[in-house]
């Protein structure tokens, strides 16, 4: 494409050309358009010509492009993508955490608009002129929906795909939401909230409209967790993002009763029932993407409170690859869940990423010649071409009874969700024992500890020895934003302190904060594991009844890597920091 009046610089105003503000890159060149983004990506020196060579192609052999081939292979950032897109274009590149976005301009449009988009205005030039932040700055007709839409000449400037998220998302405030549908509620009844009229309510009810929007936002915040809880004057509303709670808003007194009937009415829970906790569940499309939704109401001394799990399959990483295990301990992994026969264990506390390990392992293993059964509580992701099975205790399905009936179904694979009581212990390693490969959860701390649990559950000792082939324990730690974590050296003395086996300064990187991270200094999570594969000396202490200090040290003797040592490696590699891994991994957090 060429240089198009759409495509002029932001700064093209008569007799206007000021230094840079804040945020602002300069293209070298106005009005490209011409030349292959490859090329540009090149000269900027983003990328070597080797590395962009070998993406072209990949590309042609995988139907993409080779900017989403280096995307794909970290080789290249979303930030540097959209550095060269602007300099194709000849356009101004804007850093949107740095750059002083106009509000009033950035409101013109709805969020809905910008989303479907990727694009936002970001201030004025002139009179006429309106500087729109683009992802796409060739998307001719988004530029001519925005000049539609706001009456102003549009000036297009790039900024990258997640700075646009980050600022539609800062853009849909839920405290704005909250404050407008408790006017409108109070104009519309007059200030006495009804929750019996829901159902026949408008879709555009002030708090179905609040509630909708509070599943939303923590949708498009990647939140695994929405926590309405009242405290007796007015309804905290928190997210779990990253594993860590945050409270995003506050709904007043007079509207807490109508939000949580609205969840339950919405997960088919009985509304009257406000004595008993309930569960239910309810799917729903947000964004043109299907989301599933736990609903648990419990009843405490300040009202009754309701949590969401969120189930987001688009967000789930179900590939081995990606999920954060070293080459060494996948490679033990995937040894043990590719035999034919044998239990495979994965331990840790809730919310510490057990199932999506076993679903990466169960996608590695989903051929047409294998017929893979699995029963849990609840099913959380639908996978194709395995019969899952839902427990459903007022029905009489419980684990055990679900795996004896698994049992005559003539499986390879059989997937446990979790091992919780001796019955269903015993089913398993049975089924491991008899040529089937188990795979399943238990809540441990640690890999050796699994040994001594499944004994003291009452399973014989010979027969865990004989079933067992890999446990592998795991947490979950939130990964440094890439855009603003800072370089720093851990001295040893003090990793020692913290129960780190450290001998040297440790250099690493430490949290900062930024827009793109929320100002947490963290975006993403990361696994942390220890992969104990059963060797001839671990199964001759499970027969002794050895402790599971005593297995731990044969483990590590035949090679595996403690949680805390897999920590300190990801803490040299930049990905995690030390207060990190010192929190999820039980310490606390570290002595600096």
């Amino acid at each position: 494409m060429t240089d198009t009046p759409h495509l002029r610089p932001v700064t093209e105003a008569p007799g206007a050309h000021p230094a840079a503000p804040a945020g602002v890159t300069r293209p070298r060149t106005r009005g490209g358009g011409a030349r292959f983004l490859t090329d540009v990506i090149v000269e900027l020196g983003l990328v070597d010509r080797a590395r962009v060579e070998q993406a072209i192609s990949t590309a042609r052999t995988t139907s993409t492009t080779p900017e989403a081939v280096l995307l794909e292979s970290t080789a290249l950032t979303q930030t540097a993508l959209s550095r060269a897109i602007a300099e194709r274009y000849g356009l101004d590149h804007l850093d949107l955490t740095a750059f002083n976005v106009d509000m009033t301009a950035a409101n013109l449009i709805n969020s809905s608009a910008a989303k479907r988009y990727e694009a936002v205005p970001v201030g004025y030039v002139g009179e006429r002129g309106l500087v729109v932040a683009m992802a796409d700055p060739a998307n001719v007709l988004a530029v001519d929906d925005i000049a539609l839409m706001t009456g102003f000449e549009v000036r297009a400037a790039v900024a990258s795909r997640e700075d646009i998220a980050g600022l539609i998302s800062r853009l849909t405030r839920l405290d704005d939401v909250v404050a407008n549908a408790s006017i409108e509620s109070e104009e519309a009844d007059g200030g006495q909230a009804e929750i019996v009229d829901l159902r026949e309510s408008a879709d555009e009810a002030p708090v179905i409209k609040l509630v909708n929007q509070i599943i939303a936002q923590a949708v498009d915040q990647g939140a695994s967790d929405i926590h309405l809880s009242p405290d007796g004057t007015q309804l905290r509303v928190r997210f779990r993002i990253d594993g860590v709670l945050a409270e995003t808003a506050t709904v007043p007194r007079r509207m807490v009763n109508g939000v949580i009937s609205r969840v339950k009415i919405m997960s088919d829970l009985d509304i009257a029932e406000k004595r008993l906790p309930q569960d239910g569940r309810v799917g729903l499309h947000i964004e043109g993407r299907h989301v599933d939704l736990r609903v648990v109401t419990l009843p405490s001394v300040h009202g009754e409170g309701a949590v969401m799990r969120i189930l987001d399959k688009a967000s789930v990483v179900m590939e081995l690859e990606k999920l954060g295990m070293l080459d060494a301990e996948r490679t033990r992994f995937q040894r043990a869940f590719q035999q034919a026969y044998g239990a495979v264990l994965v331990t840790g506390p809730t919310g510490s990423g057990k199932s999506t390990s076993l679903y990466a392992a169960l996608g590695e293993l989903n051929t047409p010649d294998k017929n893979i059964i699995t029963i849990e509580d609840p099913v959380e992701y639908q996978l194709s071409g395995i019969t899952q099975v839902q427990v459903n205790p007022r029905a009489g399905l419980t684990f055990a009874n679900g795996l004896r009936s698994m049992m005559r179904a003539d499986p390879d694979v059989i997937m446990v969700g979790e091992i919780r009581d001796r019955e269903a212990a015993q089913i398993a390693i049975e089924a491991a024992l008899t040529g089937h490969l188990v795979l399943s959860t238990l809540h441990t701390n640690d890999a050796p500890t699994a040994i001594t649990r499944l004994s003291e559950m009452g399973i014989e000792s010979f027969l865990v020895a004989s079933a067992i082939d890999c446990v592998v324990a795991q947490r979950l730690a939130r990964t440094l934003c890439q855009h603003c974590k800072r370089r720093t050296i851990l001295g040893a003395e003090m990793l020692r302190d913290n129960g780190f086996p450290a001998r040297h300064d440790v250099e690493a990187y430490e949290p900062v904060g930024c827009g793109r991270c929320g100002n947490s200094g963290y975006k993403g999570r990361i696994g942390l594991y220890e992969v104990m594969t059963i060797t001839e000396d671990i199964r001759k202490l499970t027969i002794a009844r050895a402790s599971a200090d005593e297995i731990g040290d044969a483990a590590v003797h035949a090679g595996m890597r403690r949680l805390r040592e897999d920590g300190l490696e990801k803490i040299r590699l930049g990905r995690t920091s030390l207060a990190e891994v010192a929190r999820v991994t039980g310490t606390g957090t570290a002595v600096v």
